[in-house]
């Protein structure tokens, strides 16, 4: 296996039920139990419901950048381990407006992914849809919902953030943006090999955290460079990611929904998407879904930036890092 990672890393992974108690676990652990906490409550008083998200279904998200899809035999017929709940996240919004779960989730990741040490086969995602709102409403929102949980953690955790080091700074409001073509002109003027409509390469992603310094989002991705399920303009999607400060990389990722049943179906068409696979999903778009807007935060990816750890599994219970078999 070529990556990055040493032994003694490696086998901290493997022997996680060993290591379960060490000072670093705890810490990081108290600080994602508050911080979770801290999530479920802002959003609590912004009038969303809570549901409990799917872990199989016979379709879930194709728009995973490269991963693969655990797919599981459901009494004779194939199910897919959910990748992301974003086609669940519309039907729900079909009963409540406002919505929110906390999704685990399972992307079969290419090996050597663990080199960038943010990457993890299995993780949780603060997953949450709007209807009749847009791409800016859910980007506040998201930037409200940060700030109060850091400053929140801040305090309640201050003697896990002192053990562990960490200087946990305050975002400032509003968070910058920059367009996807902005982010090329800057990472190409500094020799960055980047390619117009692939994903923005995660040491690209570094660099620009650097240069900003803060968080802050890259919007207007290409269309055709993500899920079928993201509206579209004329030339770019309604979309957005917010990035880390400290080179972290991505929180948030998001869109406006794409909720007109021929144009999805083109989309899925164009994508060489079967429709059969998504049967569901078509006859409930066929009955009608408000458009919406929503996003995903990763847990583990969050709690590592909180507590400035070295690598995303150090920010999991039970970490199922790619190639490395673990309890």
């Amino acid at each position: 296996m070529r990556h990055d990672t040493c032994i003694a890393e490696i086998e901290k992974i493997e022997k996680r039920h060993l290591y379960f108690g060490d000072k670093q676990t705890k810490m990081a652990l108290k600080v994602q139990s508050d911080a979770c906490f801290y999530l479920s409550k802002f959003l609590r008083k912004k009038g969303f419901v809570e549901i409990r998200p799917p872990i199989i279904s016979s379709c879930t998200d194709t728009g995973i950048r490269g991963a693969g899809t655990a797919i599981i035999d459901f009494y004779g017929r194939p199910y897919k381990v959910t990748t992301s709940m974003i086609l669940h996240k519309q039907l729900a919004i079909t009963a409540f407006e406002k919505i929110f779960a906390f999704s685990p989730n399972v992307r079969l990741e290419p090996l050597e992914s663990i080199g960038t040490k943010r990457h993890l086969a299995e993780f949780t995602q603060l997953d949450l849809e709007a209807a009749y709102q847009d791409r800016d409403y859910v980007m506040g929102l998201a930037e409200e919902m940060l700030c109060y949980c850091i400053k929140k953690v801040r305090k309640s955790c201050e003697e896990e953030l002192l053990t562990l080091e960490r200087n946990l700074k305050k975002p400032k409001k509003p968070f910058k943006r920059i367009s996807y073509a902005k982010a090329l002109d800057l990472l190409s003027s500094e020799g960055f090999g980047v390619t117009y409509g692939l994903e923005i390469p995660w040491n690209g992603e570094k660099f620009l955290s650097g240069l900003i310094g803060d968080f802050f989002w890259i919007i207007d991705y290409p269309v055709g460079s993500r899920g079928f399920y993201e509206k579209q303009n004329r030339d770019s999607l309604i979309d957005f990611d917010l990035i880390y400060p400290e080179g972290y990389g991505e929180a948030i990722s998001g869109s406006e929904r794409e909720h007109d049943v021929g144009k999805v179906i083109q989309k899925m068409q164009q994508a060489s998407l079967k429709l059969d696979d998504f049967k569901w999903y078509v006859e409930l778009l066929e009955k009608g879904v408000p458009p919406s807007a929503g996003f995903g935060l990763g847990i583990e990816r969050f709690t590592r930036y909180l507590c400035g750890l070295e690598a995303v599994w150090q920010a999991a219970a039970f970490p199922k890092v790619p190639g490395i078999y673990s309890p």
